[in-house]
């Protein structure tokens, strides 16, 4: 079991903190708290929301004890003391680099001190973990990226990115599933749909999967797109 801190994060939920690091393992034992959590205390418990190394965990305060849940949250802790990685399917994410899908490709190469061809290579080579979705409804957050190519966030936000941008910042990586304020560097776009209400399960990522991007054409892309369902 890894360190913990308890706290209110207002009337409605407890925040619980593991040491605040970008870590596989301690991400991992976040996401076997949360689920033990939910299944353990059903609807006592609304949700728990997993960061990169916390879970928020939401309650009725007018049907729950605090002081008695945060209790339990001790006790469950407790109970996971180790967490075998999970290695679920790797999901696949199709790009078109470079050009008008990817508007700042040239300016991570710059970061990089090398050529588009190195960040698409570099940022095609890794396979990321999903450590938390959140942000908009079906954002994840993937890490950890090739130092050589994690620049940061830009100086300037834009007003509006295109769904299905991919794009860098720092160690992290994501896809933009809608259009949305943002400050990452667009490298390039995918045709998948990251979050869809209407599918049984509406987000295409959940904490611990994994994901691979892979660069395609623009025949390849537009034949995708053209099918793309929101």
């Amino acid at each position: 079991m890894p360190p913990i801190q308890i706290a209110a994060a207002g009337d409605a939920a407890l925040l619980v903190s593991v040491p605040q690091v970008i870590d596989v393992q301690l991400n991992a034992w976040c996401v076997a708290f949360g689920e033990e959590i939910t299944q353990r205390y059903g609807a006592a418990v609304r949700d728990a929301v997993v960061g990169y190394a916390s879970v928020t965990v939401y309650f009725d305060p007018l049907l729950v004890d605090p002081a008695w849940l945060e209790r339990e949250l001790y006790d469950v802790a407790a109970a996971i003391p180790v967490v075998a990685l999970r290695s679920g399917p790797i999901v696949d994410v199709p790009v078109l680099y470079g050009g008008e899908m990817g508007p700042d490709i040239e300016d991570v190469a710059r970061f990089g001190g090398c050529g588009a061809a190195d960040v698409i290579a570099w940022h095609t080579a890794v396979t990321y973990r999903v450590y938390l979705v959140g942000f908009v409804p079906g954002f994840a957050y993937l890490a950890t990226v090739d130092p050589r190519i994690a620049a940061p966030r830009r100086a300037t936000p834009r007003v509006a990115v295109p769904s299905g941008s991919v794009a860098i910042a720092g160690g992290q990586t994501g896809i933009y599933p809608d259009v949305t304020p943002g400050g990452w560097n667009i490298i390039g776009r995918t045709p998948l749909v990251p979050f869809d209400p209407a599918r049984p399960t509406p987000c295409a990522f959940m904490p611990g999967d994994q994901v691979r991007f892979r660069s395609v054409d623009a025949t390849e892309f537009a034949a995708a797109w053209s099918e793309r369902v929101r």
